[in-house]
């Protein structure tokens, strides 16, 4: 009796631009059946499309799934924090698809001296002059396998695709039923003579995704194909070929898609719907925003902008303009927008998991489990808890995942989180502030803090010099030039009798200027926001800070001091 085969899944994505939260899922449920079932998880970059793939896509994609914590066993090796990840310990690669073009063609030309598939030289206006007579007709076009007809013996098609004549390859698609086995959603069953005589090699000779694919998951020995229902279209022609090669079929899984809390789908293109929500709002208000007016502002050509905001195209370097400019935040999509959200890569992945998929394990008090660790996942993955019903993105239950996360952690780990974070997306916090300063935030901020990147905005007020912070005009008429209250000292006086107060500080610690604060308030009747509030305005130009002992310990006392100055200038 044989055994059965270890379990061997693989992520393989395109590299055409960065890692979506939804590939990301992906490569998760394939790592984490692979640990469960100590098999191997393998990364493979599927770069056929030559004008769209590029190396920079292939190594943000790789370090995306490296930060998240999903390494892969074999795959292109990438190093990540002095690591090297990835190899090839059985033998299978190269893990770029562009290097494997020899491979393909063996089993090209294998089909066509079967009889199953065929060259067609076509040009495009041919083909698609037949494609405007079956719309006229108001039928759906499919190839009428004309080249196939035309040279009737497979030794003839090679002798003629061997001229260098350019030309596509064909599959001759079979006509009998096919039969999809899904551990999701069970058989799915495709009736004879459904599918079409799709292309398997485009005229750059490079193979489509449907051939390359299918060779690969049978020569790296892939057992479990994991992937997303939106790819359940392309996996009859996969089984059909499979089955002309003689290649096992693989066990897939489809997995329910990924959508916003409205039931839209989540896709890049949310970025270019923000931003162009953002632009039609600003035009209301702002008849003079033409296009032309816009195209100046965003430093765009004028034709991209009209066209932008006609929904005809969802560049993203619109959107993102129109984000810099008028100071929005669009909605991340891709795994490097939550990085540089400043969210944690165990946020993520606990959430994540929980799309789709549940543990069936109750916690303490009774409800279900949602709070684990990607350790836990690994030990409890098992195919048959995911859903069939699309998820839904719940980003207000994400980031308190993240905030609790936060709200968990030592100051000292928080900090190492924040340097971290701050050397790759903010990297003049860390050469303005000190390992102190950053401490003394991280612990004040840190019940309050969603993501990494509120303790820098909050912190805001550090990073810039004593005389380049500007005032709330609202904030110093209401405050700092506001009559007093009846039988209390002025904004002048309270900023005044302070920074002498704090002169005389020797102790510039969060405790005792808060004791001095406090001290203060008590011998003057007021209450605490009588004095923290002129305070804060004068120090940091708005209503909004850290507490304030922190906030001027941060600041120190010559800085403090110097502020001062500055709002009693504003009374």
């Amino acid at each position: 009796m044989t055994s059965a085969p270890p379990v061997i899944t693989r992520f393989a994505p395109s590299p055409t631009g960065h890692l979506h939260i939804g590939g990301a899922r992906t490569a998760l449920f394939c790592w984490a059946y692979a640990r469960r079932m100590g098999g191997h998880f393998t990364l493979r970059i599927e770069d056929t499309d030559q004008a769209r793939s590029s190396d920079e896509s292939a190594r943000g994609i790789m370090e995306d799934l490296a930060w998240l914590g999903i390494e892969w066993d074999e795959g292109p090796t990438h190093v990540y924090n002095g690591r090297t990840i990835g190899g090839d310990p059985r033998n299978v690669g190269p893990f770029f698809q562009a290097r494997r073009v020899h491979l393909y063609n063996q089993y090209l030309r294998k089909l066509v001296e079967i009889g199953r598939a065929y060259p067609a030289f076509e040009s495009s206006e041919e083909l698609e002059a037949k494609r405007k007579i079956a719309v006229a007709a108001k039928q759906t076009y499919r190839y009428d396998r004309a080249a196939y007809h035309a040279i009737p013996t497979p030794a003839e098609r090679l002798k003629r695709m061997d001229s260098g004549e350019p030309h596509v390859l064909r599959f001759l698609a079979p006509s009998h039923e096919l039969i999809v086995p899904d551990q999701v959603l069970g058989d799915i069953k495709i009736p004879a003579g459904e599918l079409d005589d799709f292309v398997i090699r485009k005229a750059d000779g490079f193979p489509t995704y449907h051939f390359a694919v299918v060779v690969d998951d049978e020569t790296m020995g892939i057992t479990h194909v994991m992937r997303a229902q939106e790819h359940l279209y392309n996996t009859p022609r996969h089984v059909a070929l499979q089955q002309a090669l003689s290649f096992r079929t693989p066990a897939y899984a489809h997995m329910p898609l990924i959508f916003n809390m409205d039931a839209s789908k989540m896709s890049k293109r949310d970025k270019a719907k923000v931003a162009r929500l953002t632009l039609k709002n600003a035009i209301q208000k702002d008849a003079s925003l033409t296009p032309a007016a816009l195209a100046t502002k965003l430093s765009i050509e004028e034709p991209a902008v009209a066209d932008f905001l006609a929904a005809e195209n969802d560049r993203l370097d619109i959107a993102e303009a129109v984000a810099r400019v008028f100071k929005i935040n669009l909605p991340e999509i891709e795994v490097a927008d939550f990085r540089q959200a400043g969210y944690l890569p165990e946020a993520i992945t606990n959430f994540i998991s929980l799309l789709g998929w549940s543990p069936g394990v109750k916690s303490a008090d009774g409800k279900d489990l949602e709070r684990f660790d990607i350790g836990f996942l690994s030990q409890n993955f098992a195919i048959e808890r995911i859903g069939k019903t699309n998820a839904k993105f719940d980003r207000v239950k994400l980031a308190s995942f993240d905030a609790q996360l936060i709200a968990e952690m030592s100051d000292a780990e928080l900090v190492k989180r924040l340097k971290t974070w701050c050397a790759e997306f903010r990297p003049e916090v860390t050469r303005k502030l000190s390992d102190d300063q950053l401490t003394m935030l991280a612990a004040a901020l840190k019940p309050r803090c969603k993501v990494l990147s509120d303790i820098v905005n909050v912190a805001s007020f550090a990073l810039v010099g004593d005389n380049d912070y500007t005032f709330d005009p609202a904030a110093v008429a209401k405050v700092l030039k506001a009559a007093p209250k009846e039988g209390q000292p002025s904004a002048l006086t309270i900023l005044t009798d302070m920074k002498s107060g704090l002169e005389s500080l020797e102790d510039f610690s969060p405790a005792a200027i808060d004791a001095l604060i406090h001290s203060y308030a008590e011998s003057k009747a007021l209450k605490m926001g009588d004095v923290a509030q002129p305070l804060r305005i004068a120090i940091t130009g708005s209503t909004v800070s850290p507490p304030l002992g922190v906030t001027l310990a941060v600041l120190g006392k010559p800085s403090t001091l110097a502020r001062l100055s500055r709002g009693i200038a504003q009374c």
